[in-house]
């Protein structure tokens, strides 16, 4: 389990003075990843946001070794420096451990680098995988992407007289990972550090294609203020819009339940990107997405309890 002493402790592999906007959730990620990762670290990270701004020639705001890959392959260019590695170990170049982290956007995972990561998967690469998620093209003008929820406004699907936002339910990459079998696939937010950094801990401990899915609110794409960036992460596990949980070799674990499940209105009401669906018309598409919400969380509930010994009270931690 994480502890926050202990990485304050840390020199920072992921320094300040990037170029991201304020309250920007993805260097929030990238910096509690590689704290939980450590020194002895091999980054990947996919042209995105996330890239941009860390590295703005000649300067770098990453402290480990550091590849930009094109938009569509992190996932593999991880996996050949891994496999270079292998290959350095087996003719007795290196003997130290080392950690190999892709950094991708839901555009460059989703959609784009999809092929490239279900590769790696499948060939069992000893990577991890961290989609660093804000829902749409944030990076060339808040584009709709695979992993944007009904409803939202974005410039390729947007609100008129004609739709109401992006018309389908976003995809279910998590689950898509998961059926990949590989070892470790988890969810969680910017806004809860000791979820993320302890999935990192736990996946770098794992041998084999690991994967976190890190929703990171957006205060450009989404439209709030930006000192909120936590707070909307935080509602999004509370209104189980983006529930917190883990597959371990198969085995669900929820390991966040709120304590009262808010409505979903009340992560909606923050973001401009939903503002349309506050006006009394678009009520009914509102309940449909509370609706569509409500029956994902019972079915993730299911799938935990088929795991539990028949009678077991166990609870996450």
């Amino acid at each position: 389990m994480a502890n926050l002493k202990d990485l304050a402790k840390q020199q920072p592999l992921f320094t300040g003075g990037h170029r991201a906007c304020a309250g920007c959730g993805a260097t929030m990620i990238a910096r509690q990843v590689l704290m939980a990762a450590g020194p002895n670290t091999v980054v990947a990270n996919a042209t995105g946001c996330l890239e941009v701004v860390s590295t703005i020639f000649p300067y770098t705001a990453w402290n480990v070794p550091f590849v930009h890959s094109a938009f569509e392959n992190a996932a593999a260019t991880i996996s050949g420096v891994e496999a270079l590695y292998k290959s350095w170990v087996r003719q007795g170049k290196y003997d130290k451990k080392v950690n190999f982290i892709a950094f991708g956007g839901d555009g460059g995972t989703y959609d784009i680098g999809l092929q490239s990561l279900s590769g790696a998967a499948e060939r069992g690469h000893n990577i991890l995988y961290v989609c660093y998620n804000n829902e749409a093209y944030m990076n060339t003008g808040c584009q709709r992407s695979g992993a944007t929820p009904r409803g939202a406004d974005t410039t390729t699907e947007p609100v008129g007289k004609v739709k109401k936002g992006k018309g389908r339910l976003r995809k279910p990459l998590t689950e898509i990972m998961i059926a990949h079998r590989i070892p470790y696939a988890a969810q969680s937010i910017a806004g809860n550090w000791r979820d993320l950094t302890s999935k990192v801990e736990k996946a770098l401990l794992i041998e084999g294609p690991k994967f976190i899915n890190v929703l990171q609110p957006c205060r450009l794409g989404w439209s709030y203020d930006p000192e909120l960036t936590c707070e909307v992460g935080r509602i999004a596990a509370d209104t189980c819009v983006w529930p917190l949980y883990e597959v371990v070799d198969g085995s669900y674990r929820i390991t966040y339940k709120p304590k009262e499940k808010k409505a979903v209105v009340e992560l909606i009401k923050l973001q401009g990107r939903f503002r349309h669906l506050m006006k009394p018309e678009n009520k009914p598409l509102l309940d449909e997405i509370q609706a569509e919400t409500d029956k994902n969380w019972e079915e993730l509930l299911k799938k935990e309890a088929a795991n539990q010994p028949q009678g077991s009270s166990a609870k996450p931690a």
